[in-house]
């Protein structure tokens, strides 16, 4: 027989290197759940996650240490685990510690230290060797850290040593189809263990990764049972009878736009709040990246901090200013248009003579975009705001678009979006209308794209449709297929190539780019880190013609 035990989920959005922040907001949540019997923080919930090498540094471990004992005097009549990291001096570990009745009852080490991805944790930590169980009520509870979990070797071994109710604490990344995909994990490892499992997730944007939360407690069959928000903050007590959970009503999960969409408000907003900037302003073209951006960053901060600047060139449709103005006048940001005409016009008189008799090309047309970076950095060092970039992923693939033009800014928000998921991601706003508008005018979705650098100019007068190049830069760069697997699919060979070609050679356009959200399976950042100088694209393409003859 066992007393029913209230288990607390705090699903929390914690600041990185904000030890102090992140103590008092733990001591918050301690001190409004006294009735509870145990309350359970995110993984490195003291420090934030991903520390990165901070972890180095000495002085880190006195604030943390000093962090936890004003959280262990606290543990008078709840029990508390917090993850936070641990040091001896020489070795570092991924830690999860128990504090009770001002005691600490137990510190766990986390096993499986993820390496891949955006994840780095065996550059900085030692794995911990043995499972940790403790005892709260008569009942005993298992420790897990996040990718303890996703393979049955620490949860079974935790249930071997005794484990009735398994705790994990976890700083588990968003990303499109993850949340299945880690509910399927989660509740195997149920059904293989029989035991329930209270999962806590920590929330919030970090620099280009999103934490969606969906913190779960699973039944030992591996049945949801009580279910948090996605991306957003909350804390909830689950009612254990029996040793097994009391379900909630469970919210309706979002599909996928949606969630998606959700992350990069969340991502973007964080980003502005934890970095201290006052407000944001971006380049809006009447085209579909900028349009969507701007919709994204009203959501995320409130018109009122939102500015938007149209700059017009000889190229410039007029339905591109009107779109461009609708939307700002719709979702209530700040709008000015700027000619830059005069600017070009100054900047080729001074070249002209320097270009001598070589032929016009694209230096004249990435002239525009820079004369519109010059603008918008300016307003930004001006007024402290942070410019946004409007570029997505396909563009920063294969280089469709200008460093010290286009590229500048501090924050990428839509830099992961393939341009298929920006109309997909468009299509969704605008189920979200605003004063019966749509957020984002119907024409800029169903125009065809144009840069509106030359006359007449469309984005595929360079580029294959969309949909096509997205596949294909899905196949080479996300999924890692050879030529011969892309020609497979049915793609020419010629179009194949000549896109890996651009893929490789923008290497360090990339590197020069803002941050921005990761949302797909793997970004062009932490997730995929090629070399600048690199000729394995011509490795590539002489393995193929020799396979071929």
């Amino acid at each position: 027989m066992h007393l029913p035990l209230n288990i607390t989920l705090a699903q929390l959005n914690l600041t990185v290197g904000a030890i102090q922040a992140n103590k008092e907001k733990i001591l918050a949540v301690i001190a409004d759940h006294q009735d509870s019997d145990l309350i359970v923080f995110p993984e490195l919930a003291i420090t934030g996650y991903p520390p990165e090498d901070l972890l180095y540094r000495p002085d880190l471990y006195q604030v943390v240490s000093a962090a936890l004992e004003e959280i262990r005097a606290a543990t008078t009549e709840v029990a508390v685990a917090v993850g936070h990291p641990e040091t001896d001096g020489d070795t570092y570990w991924n830690a999860l510690s128990v504090f009770s009745e001002q005691h600490k009852v137990a510190t766990y080490f986390k096993r499986k230290l993820p390496n891949y991805g955006v994840f780095d944790e065996q550059r900085y930590f030692t794995r911990g060797s043995t499972p940790t169980v403790f005892e709260l009520q008569g009942v005993r509870i298992g420790l897990l850290i996040c990718e303890d979990l996703w393979s049955p070797d620490a949860a079974r071994q935790t249930r071997e040593a005794g484990a009735q109710v398994l705790v994990s604490v976890n700083a588990s990344p968003f990303e499109e189809y993850k949340y299945s995909q880690r509910l399927q994990v989660l509740s195997a490892r149920c059904k293989e263990t029989q035991l329930p499992l209270v999962y806590v997730n920590t929330v919030g944007g970090q620099d280009e990764v999103v934490f969606d939360g969906n913190s779960v407690v699973l039944d030992a069959k591996g049945e949801v049972a009580v279910h948090l928000p996605h991306c957003e903050e909350a804390v909830v007590t689950a009612c254990f009878e029996g040793l097994q959970p009391v379900p909630h009503p469970l919210p309706v999960v979002p599909e996928n736009s949606a969630s998606i969409y959700q992350a990069l408000v969340l991502g973007l907003r964080d980003y502005v709040e934890k970095n201290g900037f006052p407000s944001v302003l971006l380049g809006l073209s009447g085209g579909i990246d900028s349009a969507l951006t701007l919709a994204l960053a009203v959501d995320a901060l409130g018109g009122e901090r939102v500015r938007a600047v149209m700059m017009p060139y000889r190229y410039t449709a007029d339905i591109s200013v009107e779109d461009a103005q609708a939307q700002a006048t719709t979702l209530g940001c700040a709008f000015d248009i700027v000619p830059i005409e005069p600017m070009v016009d100054s900047f080729m008189a001074t070249l002209t003579p320097l270009f001598g008799d070589v032929a016009a090309d694209t230096t004249e047309e990435n002239l525009q975009a820079r004369c519109r970076g010059v603008l918008l950095m300016g307003l930004s060092n001006k007024h402290g705001s942070l410019l946004l970039t409007t570029g997505n992923k396909s563009e920063l693939a294969v280089g469709y678009c200008t460093l010290y033009g286009d590229m500048c800014g501090g924050f990428a928000p839509i830099k992961d979006l393939p341009k298929s998921l920006v109309y997909q991601l468009s299509i969704y706003r605008n189920t979200l209308n605003l004063k019966d508008q749509p957020a984002i005018p119907e024409r800029v979705i169903t125009r065809e794209p144009s840069a509106e650098l030359a006359p007449d100019q469309k984005d595929q007068d360079s580029l294959p449709p969309y949909d096509v190049l997205d596949e294909i830069i899905d196949g080479y760069a996300e999924r890692d297929l050879s030529i011969a697997d892309l020609v497979a699919l049915g793609y020419s060979e010629a179009l194949v190539k000549d896109i890996i070609r651009k893929i490789e050679r923008n290497e360090y356009k990339r590197r020069q780019g803002a941050v921005g959200p990761k949302v797909t399976r793997r970004n062009f950042n932490k997730d995929r880190r090629y070399p600048i100088t690199n000729h394995y694209v011509h490795t590539l393409m002489n393995s193929f013609a020799s396979n071929k003859g």
